[in-house]
Formats: C-alpha cells, sequence, structure tokens
C-alpha cells in the first residue's frame, strides 16, 4: 500500500516538473531568443536530472525507510499471530488429551462390563442347562416359594409351614394358615419349562411351536387338576388353592394368550400367580392378618374398659353411700357438740349456784 502511494506521488512530481520546464522554455525563448535556448535547455536539463536524480535517491531512501517499518510491523503481527495460535494449539492438545483420557477410562469401564456380562452369560447358560432337569426345576420352585414367604412374613412359622403332608398323604409346598373367611390355604410350585421354550423358539417351523403350544396348555391344566384334586380338601383346607410360577415370563404368557386356562383355573378354585403377584396376594393376606391383630386388640382393650366402667360405677355407688354416712356422722357430730355445750353450760351454772351459796354463807358468819 505504502508502494502504491509513493509511485503515485513520484509521478505526479515528474508531471508538475514537466510543465515547469515547459514554463520555463517559453519564458526562455520570449526573452533572450533561440540563440540562447539551447544553452539554457542544457543547463536546465543537467539541473533536472541532479534533481530528478536526488529525488530518486529521497524517495528510494524513504522507500526503503517504509518499507522496513512495514516489514518490522508485519513481522510483529506474525509473531503476535504465531503466538496466539501457539496457544489455541496447546488449549486444544489439553482438551484433546483430557478427552482421550476419558475415553480410555469409560473404554475401561465398558470393557469390564462387558466382562461382568459374559460372566453374567456363562451363569444364565449353567442355569439353564441346570433347569433343563424336572428335579432340578422343582428345587428351584420350592426354594423360590419360601423366599417370597419368608420375605413377606419373616420368620413367623405360625403363619405357614414349607413341606406339609395333608391327611390324604399328599405333599404340599406350602401352606398358608390364615385366619377365617380365607382358611387354610395351600400353594404348590409348578414349573412347565420344555413346552414353553419350545413353543416361543422363532427358529422352529409353526407348525413345530403350535403342536408345543399344545404341549404346553395340556401340562398347565394337568398342574390345574391334580393341585385342585390333592391340595383342596373339604374341612382341613380352604376350598381355594395357589399355583404357583416360578417364571414371570410363563405367567405373563398364559395371562396374555390363554384366556382358556385361566377360565379352567378359575372353575376349579386354583389360583395362577407368579412371583410378582404371589408377593402381592401374600402381602395383602399379611395387612389382613394384622388388621384382625388389630381389631383382637381393640376389642380387649374395649372390653377392658367397659369393666373399668362397672367398676367406677360400683366405685362411685360406695363413695355415695360412704358420702351419706359422713354427712349423717357429721350431723350427729354436731348434735353431740349441741348436747355438750348444753351440759357444759348447766355445770357452770351449778357451780355457779354453789358460789352464791358460800358467798351467802359467810356472810351470815361476818354478820354473827
Amino acid at each position: 500500500m505504502i508502494m502504491e502511494v509513493n509511485q503515485m506521488e513520484l509521478y505526479i512530481v515528474i508531471g508538475l516538473l514537466g510543465i515547469v520546464i515547459a514554463l520555463i522554455i517559453i519564458v526562455l525563448t520570449r526573452n533572450n531568443g533561440e540563440a540562447n535556448i539551447t544553452e539554457r535547455l542544457g543547463k536546465l536539463e543537467t539541473n533536472m536530472v541532479k534533481e530528478i536524480g536526488d529525488f530518486k535517491s529521497d524517495f528510494a531512501k524513504n522507500l526503503g525507510d517504509d518499507f522496513d517499518k512495514f516489514n518490522e510491523k508485519i513481522e510483529k503481527r506474525l509473531l503476535l499471530i504465531n503466538d496466539k495460535v501457539n496457544e489455541k494449539l496447546d488449549e486444544n492438545f489439553q482438551k484433546a488429551n483430557k478427552t482421550f483420557s476419558d475415553v480410555l477410562v469409560r473404554l475401561a469401564k465398558i470393557d469390564e462390563a462387558q466382562k461382568k456380562i459374559d460372566g453374567l452369560g456363562a451363569e444364565i447358560v449353567s442355569l439353564q442347562s441346570v433347569l433343563t432337569d424336572k428335579k432340578t426345576r422343582g428345587i428351584f420352585g420350592e426354594v423360590n416359594l419360601e423366599l417370597i414367604l419368608k420375605s413377606v412374613f419373616g420368620e413367623e412359622q405360625s403363619v405357614y409351614k414349607t413341606q406339609v403332608k395333608l391327611s390324604n398323604n399328599a405333599m404340599v409346598d406350602a401352606v398358608l394358615y390364615a385366619p377365617a373367611p380365607l382358611g387354610t390355604i395351600c400353594i404348590d410350585s409348578k414349573f412347565p419349562l420344555e413346552n414353553y421354550e419350545r413353543m416361543t423358539d422363532r427358529n422352529l417351523s409353526k407348525p413345530e411351536r403350535d403342536l408345543a403350544i399344545k404341549a404346553f396348555k395340556s401340562d398347565v391344566k394337568n398342574h390345574i387338576k391334580a393341585i385342585s384334586e390333592k391340595y383342596i380338601i373339604t374341612g382341613e383346607t380352604t376350598d381355594q388353592a395357589i399355583l404357583f410360577l416360578p417364571a414371570e415370563a410363563i405367567f405373563a404368557e398364559i395371562n396374555a394368550y390363554h384366556h382358556d386356562l385361566l377360565q379352567d383355573a378359575f372353575a376349579k378354585r386354583v389360583w395362577i400367580t407368579g412371583p410378582t403377584t404371589l408377593m402381592s396376594t401374600l402381602t395383602m393376606i399379611q395387612m389382613i392378618l394384622k388388621n384382625m391383630e388389630r381389631d383382637k386388640y381393640a376389642q380387649v382393650i374395649h372390653d377392658e374398659l367397659a369393666k373399668l366402667s362397672d367398676e367406677f360405677n360400683k366405685y362411685r355407688d360406695r363413695w355415695d353411700k360412704l358420702s351419706r354416712s359422713i354427712d349423717t356422722v357429721n350431723k350427729d357430730v354436731k348434735d353431740i357438740h349441741v348436747t355438750t355445750e348444753k351440759i357444759s353450760k348447766r355445770f357452770d351454772s351449778i357451780n355457779n349456784v354453789k358460789e352464791i351459796k358460800k358467798e351467802d354463807k359467810k356472810k351470815e358468819l361476818q354478820e354473827v
């Protein structure tokens, strides 16, 4: 920018010099004639060359100084920009380094979680291999049922018992001794797993899954029938029993898609429950037991208050009698006090008579 301005000034100066030279030539031509024109032009040319040389020298010097100053400013600005860029780069590098460190930490946590998931998957596979056996499934259901009973009722064995033998020699997983009108309720655990897994296996064909569904429904109906026949005994248990399914998925499958099984269970007075619904049912029964216990103690308190009221009425009657007796005694005391006052006055009167007689006798003696 500075160079362009200086060049423009140079052109202006050269133009002005040309005009001056033209004017000088005209003046010289008029005054001295043509003879002196050549000489004067030579001098003028020499002066102009000298002035132009001096001007170029000054212009070059000034241009060099301006260029040096401009270059110095540019260098300072570049250094400042370089410092800012380095500062931003350092800041961004620190942020990137922190982000990278956080990513590494998160990757480590994800890796640890993945290991736990892999371990859990192995445990689930081992659990599935254990549950393929009917006996182990039965034990799993019994243990699950007992844990639910303990979580609701605690260690209070008077409310429930496990592995109870009934009068018909049938062994039930648990018996709940609820008060009337509920009565004694039998709870038995069933785990129809094989056909459920087959009917939910999408790798099998539809006909195979349909056969598995029929087999599953047949298994559940047989369980309902067995519980109704073995664990509902007139005079010993209530007229209903509970079928406990340890797997929540099987319970949800029956409630969502197999209403005929629910109707069959309802007709036979057998209630199908899963872990969640059984816990809710037992919790409700526990609340009923607590309310009945509270009502029982409230009745005891009411009876005791009634007895206390009777005793207080007796106490009031006796106090009234005593009060009347005290009033009678008080009246007698007053009467006795009046009589005492009268007797005291009589004695005073008698004493006064004696004193008078003594005085009279004394006077008689004095007169004699």
